[in-house]
């Protein structure tokens, strides 16, 4: 599947782009003048189990900022698709970066989209790991600290989440409240988005993680690679959760246009 595609609209007579790198110099001085909203969507290559491919959490926020966009007009940036992965760094296949990498990459980005003059910004993230979620915050806090001084209506205005900030939400309602990752939400998202890329069904599995306590290797407690029941999704449970999010995610896309 495709997911590079253009949307309904025109900027100057042309057809309006979804994708920020597939403007031009003249559209991104047009675009720069509109407030338009910016998604960056952040993923990571990380285990999922053996029935879910490494790219889960790319898939997913990037699936929900093309749909966004689609129906909000904003531009999607072009994807970061590497994250910090505590958790899962001892499994085969999870290609894991440091925090500070992460923090310094985020804020070269969203500094040169400022500097672009694109001051509304939403980094949406698949990957949900409270380091990885932390290093974007504070990236984001840094370029909103620096502009603090300026012209109000040139001061950025940045907000961070993960999809999985909504997602959860339905825990204790739809699914379990013990689902997690690799779990019955995050395999019925994938079986929606890409069903060509979940291999098998999965297994269910409930693991007593350690609640404070810091060890060095935190997979030796979910072998499976996996927190939850998997083998009871569906792509119609995952069309349902992605609904949500994506209306959700519109809800900040909005705020962020005023």
């Amino acid at each position: 599947m495709n997911v590079r595609a253009k949307s309904r609209g025109s900027v100057s007579g042309k057809p309006e782009r979804l994708w920020f790198d597939e403007l031009s110099m003249k559209e991104v001085e047009e675009y720069a003048k509109t407030r338009k909203v910016v998604i960056v969507p952040v993923g990571s290559v990380e285990e999922h189990g053996n029935h879910l491919p490494l790219c889960t959490d790319s898939l997913q926020p990037e699936y929900v900022a093309l749909e966004a966009a689609r129906k909000t007009k904003c531009l999607v940036a072009p994807p970061l698709r590497y994250g910090v992965c505590n958790s899962t760094r001892g499994f085969p296949g999870t290609i894991s970066i440091g925090f500070k990498s992460l923090y310094r990459i985020t804020l070269d980005i969203l500094e040169e989209f400022v500097r672009n003059g694109f001051t509304r910004i939403l980094v949406l993230s698949g990957h949900a790991g409270q380091s990885h979620m932390a290093a974007l915050r504070l990236a984001a806090q840094e370029v909103v600290w620096h502009h603090e001084g300026e012209n109000p209506e040139k001061r950025p205005r940045i907000m961070v989440c993960s999809d999985y900030d909504f997602a959860y939400e339905l825990r204790g309602k739809h699914f379990s409240d013990r689902d997690g990752h690799a779990g019955t939400i995050e395999t019925s998202r994938v079986m929606a988005i890409r069903p060509d890329l979940v291999k098998t069904k999965g297994k269910k599995n409930y693991p007593k993680l350690p609640r404070f306590e810091i060890v060095a290797n935190p997979e030796s407690f979910f072998l499976s690679g996996i927190i939850g029941d998997p083998t009871i999704a569906s792509a119609e449970k995952g069309r349902m959760i992605n609904r949500y999010i994506l209306k959700e995610v519109i809800k900040l896309i909005e705020d962020l246009k005023h």
